[in-house]
């Protein structure tokens, strides 16, 4: 089966879905509803009415984005061919590959600069380093294309930010930074694995360079799965890739809805001018805070060909503190006075649409419970939003996992299991955003992600 067949087999799978959808609830009226009769003032009283309709509309909070996804798995192949390489890599521009870490898993981070390097002279790149970037020292091999920073316990950027970006920054400093503005950086986390189709992708786009700032597609189903849960669990976040990722950098090249702090390639030059000093609202999630700084000075960005690998959280509670931080996170950045409302429009959409997810997820309960009727274009607009959100599981896990390796059966197993996903998701984000409303939103949660090797006797 060719990609082009796989592709419109999706395309006929995810308007199928919609349909179904749009049909069984009544968003495509084929037939009479037992709620449409429903007086609800005089059933609910004018208090319950209102609170019923306005549950009912914080559900398309969440429509730019799902329409954003639709679009982008739509519109753009879902299934593209191995990249292929438009210029030879001995004329790629210098690209530094930069691992940042707090340097709690120098095992992990060892491990995976090795392997990344090996990947990249497979691949022919001769002009290239790694680079970490660590809280403490991890103790790298002595190599020549490798370099270990260590930012200094006294170092404060100007602004004081923390975590993250005060490591980030600390490389853009003058004494330390040692490239020129045409020169890449390849940001990763220290469990990122760069792949063979990652790499052509990469050159292709620093050699094009028509665009500051790029990112791909990262896949969390590799190699050893740790906990299932988690990342079927993350099948969504696959399918959030090729979705609303892709078509805003496809179709506008700007971060609409931000972007992901891993498997993001920056020209030096531009990534020293938009900076990551940016004081504490844009410490706890300073990837999406420099995504909108550069769109607010005219950065211009594209989607990267190619996968990278990384690891869902190991545990439910890492899980759910990832979720929390980047709640919180994304919380400050909308509401710092310094990025203007235009340039975060859609980002506070995406934002708003999960803070009330305890209330729109009761909407599932209270439909039953109290049915009411509403305009049709209403009834239409929010089976939408939750179809294409059922059918992001769907197409994550087509996209994860192989059913030439896992055989039919297997195959159907997966897709049933990141459906049945869905509950432990609902009840994560639901606990992630009431207690990061609550809590501490000015702190950084570290996911472990290091496999430690069995003993063997």
């Amino acid at each position: 089966m060719n990609n082009r067949t796989k592709h419109l087999l999706h395309c006929i799978a995810c308007i199928s879905t919609i349909l179904f959808f749009e049909v069984i609830s009544g968003g495509i009226h084929l037939w009479k509803f037992s709620y449409e009769d429903i007086d609800p003032v005089a059933s609910y009283g004018y208090l319950g009415s209102a609170i019923l309709y306005l549950f009912r509309i914080l559900t398309l909070l969440a429509l730019p984005q799902c329409v954003c996804n639709c679009l982008g798995l739509l519109l753009y192949n879902a299934f593209p061919e191995k990249v292929k390489l438009k210029s030879s890599p001995l004329l790629a521009p210098f690209i530094c590959i930069r691992t940042v870490t707090r340097g709690d898993f120098p095992s992990l981070v060892k491990g995976n600069v090795t392997r990344n390097m090996n990947t990249c002279l497979d691949m022919g790149l001769e002009n290239f380093m790694m680079e970490v970037v660590s809280d403490k020292p991890v103790a790298l091999p002595k190599h020549p294309r490798i370099r270990e920073i260590v930012v200094p316990s006294t170092y404060r950027p100007k602004s004081g930010a923390l975590f993250k970006a005060r490591a980030l920054q600390y490389c853009l400093e003058d004494d330390i930074n040692l490239l020129s503005d045409n020169d890449w950086i390849v940001h990763l986390d220290e469990e990122t694995i760069i792949t063979d189709n990652a790499i052509r992708g990469i050159l292709n786009f620093v050699m094009d360079g028509k665009h500051e700032f790029g990112q791909g597609l990262i896949t969390y189903a590799n190699e050893t799965v740790v906990n299932w849960i988690t990342t079927l669990a993350d099948s969504f976040r696959v399918a959030d890739d090729m979705g609303k990722l892709r078509f805003q950098f496809k179709m506008f090249h700007r971060p609409l809805f931000s972007w992901k702090g891993s498997y993001v390639v920056t020209r030096a030059g531009a990534e020293r001018r938009v900076s990551f000093d940016h004081g504490l609202n844009g410490s706890v999630a300073e990837d999406c805070y420099f995504s909108m700084v550069a769109y607010k000075e005219g950065y211009t960005f594209n989607f990267i060909q190619g996968e990278m690998w990384e690891k869902s959280p190991f545990t439910f509670w890492d899980f759910l503190q990832q979720r929390k931080r980047w709640m919180q996170g994304i919380f400050l950045v909308v509401h710092s006075a310094d990025i203007p409302v235009r340039n975060k429009l859609f980002l506070a959409f995406a934002l708003y649409s999960w803070a009330t997810v305890p209330l729109t997820t009761s909407n599932i309960v209270l439909a039953a419970l109290f049915p009411i009727p509403c305009w049709q274009i209403i009834n239409f607009l929010c089976a939408f939003v939750g179809s294409m959100n059922i059918y992001m599981y769907i197409f994550g896990v087509v996209k994860s996992f192989s059913l030439y390796r896992l055989g039919l059966v297997k195959f159907l197993f997966f897709v049933i299991a990141a459906l049945c996903t869905i509950p432990f998701n609902i009840v994560i984000e639901n606990v992630a955003v009431i207690w990061g409303c609550f809590g501490n939103k000015y702190r950084f949660y570290i996911v472990n992600k290091e496999i430690k090797p069995p003993i063997t006797v």
